[in-house]
């Protein structure tokens, strides 16, 4: 019996070393949580995960795209920055790499951020030869503008945003005034949205900008219409993305980069088993958008959400850590 105590209390002794020795190569890592629902929610996630399954003091910090990974690559900090839109910044992205201050980890969204033109789904499905903006084109009295019935409407995000720049130009590119459209300004952010539920919700025709993963997309369904052309990337630099440029040509929307960026001075102290479940945690945007309508008809915080996300769905994050940080998680919860 004093033998099986023993032994008992070596290998107790033996795990609490470990998780001591994770600590302490852990620290206290700095999050950064950015100003839109999906990197909010993920930054919580991290810290839970990296808190309560490897022993750190990780702690969250407010942070948005370009000031993040611009200090992340001149100052090392903050350490992680889970939901980083790359393709915002390439060249700085890439100079952090080549320089050894930075390490893209997983690719947080493997679906990519998807920008484009949106369909809703029962539209869809009541017309399946309208898959491509061409085949759109063709249907203007089928997405009647609200003003003038015998017009198309296309609804625009609000001004200030690429993404309305982006949709002005193929707008002219694409030949849809000439095809039977107007361009619809929705005004704001919500008046955007407004239009989509209210379409929704009466089952009426509806096509304009949107984008994912989104709370929007987790409760509305939509289908994104297809280019019907090869991406050009450099013709979307000259002009698709350019608001005065007198002459865009139909192009393909490219699916933004989205990854996990880790400052490597902390990549190196962080321990294998840390940077391992940086390596691999992922989500798709389908997990994202419901995750996110959940989070909007909740009022819910980053924190309550990241919550929600770790009871519901261990089937997908125990995937992620290792089983003894699988079991530590799931007791604090």
């Amino acid at each position: 019996m004093k033998k099986l105590l023993a032994s008992t209390c070596l290998v107790f002794g033996l795990l609490g070393g470990a998780s001591a020795s994770y600590a302490a190569e852990c620290g206290s890592p700095t999050i950064a949580s950015m100003n839109w629902q999906s990197a909010e929610v993920l930054s919580a996630i991290d810290k839970i995960i990296l808190n309560e399954g490897y022993g750190c003091s990780a702690d969250i910090t407010i942070g948005d795209t370009v000031p993040t990974i611009t200090s992340m690559v001149e100052k090392g900090q903050p350490d992680i920055a889970p939901e980083a839109w790359a393709d915002t910044l390439p060249d700085v992205v890439k100079r952090g790499v080549d320089e050894g201050k930075l390490v893209v980890a997983a690719t947080a969204l493997p679906d990519g951020g998807i920008q484009g033109w949106w369909i809703p789904k029962y539209v869809a499905e009541a017309h399946p030869d309208i898959k491509t903006i061409g085949d759109l084109l063709k249907n203007p009295k089928l997405f009647p503008d609200a003003e003038n019935p015998n017009k198309g409407a296309i609804v625009n995000g609000p001004q200030g945003w690429g993404g309305t720049v982006v949709t002005a130009q193929l707008y002219k590119a694409f030949g849809a005034e000439k095809a039977g459209f107007v361009l619809v300004d929705s005004g704001s952010s919500a008046g955007l949205d407004g239009s989509i539920a209210k379409a929704y919700e009466r089952k009426q025709p509806w096509v304009g900008y949107y984008w994912s993963p989104t709370a929007l997309l987790g409760k509305y369904e939509m289908v994104k219409l297809e280019p019907g052309v090869a991406a050009d990337p450099a013709e979307w630099k000259r002009c698709n993305t350019v608001a005065d440029c007198p002459d865009p040509k139909p192009n393909a929307w490219p699916v933004d980069k989205v990854v996990t960026l880790v400052a490597k001075p902390f990549s190196e102290k962080a321990g294998p088993e840390v940077m391992d479940y940086l390596n691999k945690r992922s989500w798709s945007n389908a997990t994202v958008n419901k995750l996110m309508a959940w989070m909007t008809d909740n009022q819910a915080t980053g924190e309550d959400s990241a919550k929600h996300f770790l009871k519901e769905n261990p089937d997908i994050w125990t995937k992620w850590v290792s089983a003894d940080a699988a079991e530590k998680i799931k007791a604090s919860l």
